[in-house]
């Protein structure tokens, strides 16, 4: 039992210091957390408002279905990036002292919630202006779809940071991948204005799932059948699992390969 505290503390130093050091020297610190996805969506809820909804015939929640969304991909995105890269950057502690590997990786995914946490300061505020209360149910989807993102990215960095270590060009790959995959996923688009087909095959997409059913649920308390949510966390925790085998394989000799 005290092992496992240990290990709890030192995921949280970890990740404490990985998002203090994030801004540290920057002139202004930790509103860099608020101010770069809301730059990113005033950008593009300039461009594209009037494209995806025309006044008197849109959506007239498009803004707030289209800030949750970024702030949601963001999320996704800055997290498995620094969990990919977290072992690498983190070489003088897996090779001059030991700590469980998977320690880094763990506390590299908190970084990013936290920030992701401060973000939702924002969303709540821009749901309060606009005076829109979503239902108890959305509500607590998002939650939850927010812990799903979180798995997520932990799969992902279980999977992929012992396997960077070995394969540098995975974060230039994974970094033309998350392009693609934004513009794959329905963040500036409602996803009802494609063919019913490409709708089903967004929706493999686990982020495209998230993203679509969080717009739909929070502004429209509109929900996927409950077969499909079984669907996806079952395949949600099955990728987890999978993850950590991968992860007991190819962290063996990741301290020798740095």
């Amino acid at each position: 039992m005290r092992k496992h505290e240990n290990y709890r503390e030192l995921v949280w130093v970890l990740a404490k210091t990985d998002f203090k050091l994030r801004y540290h020297g920057s002139a202004l610190g930790y509103v860099w957390a608020l101010l770069k996805p809301l730059l990113m969506f005033a950008i593009l809820n300039f461009v594209f408002s009037s494209l995806f909804n025309p006044r008197g015939t849109g959506n007239e929640y498009y803004t707030l279905q289209l800030l949750t969304a970024i702030i949601m991909f963001n999320f996704f995105s800055e997290g498995s990036m620094a969990s990919m890269s977290s072992l690498l950057n983190k070489s003088q502690l897996v090779t001059k002292i030991y700590i469980p590997r998977w320690t880094i990786i763990v506390a590299s995914t908190l970084n990013s919630a936290l920030v992701y946490a401060m973000n939702l300061v924002v969303i709540v505020a821009f749901f309060a202006w606009y005076r829109f209360l979503p239902s108890f149910s959305a509500i607590a989807m998002f939650i939850l779809f927010s812990i799903a993102i979180y798995i997520i990215v932990l799969t992902f960095g279980l999977l992929m940071a012992p396997l960077y270590v070995r394969l540098r060009d995975l974060v230039l790959i994974w970094e033309v991948l998350l392009a693609m995959l934004f513009y794959a996923t329905p963040i500036i688009y409602p996803l009802q204005m494609l063919p019913t087909y490409i709708q089903q095959v967004l929706l493999i997409n686990p982020m495209g799932f998230i993203i679509h059913f969080t717009k739909e649920s929070l502004t429209a308390n509109h929900f996927a059948d409950s077969w499909q949510y079984g669907a996806f966390f079952s395949i949600l925790t099955l990728g987890f699992a999978l993850s950590v085998l991968a992860y007991k394989k190819f962290s063996v000799n990741v301290a020798e390969e740095i």
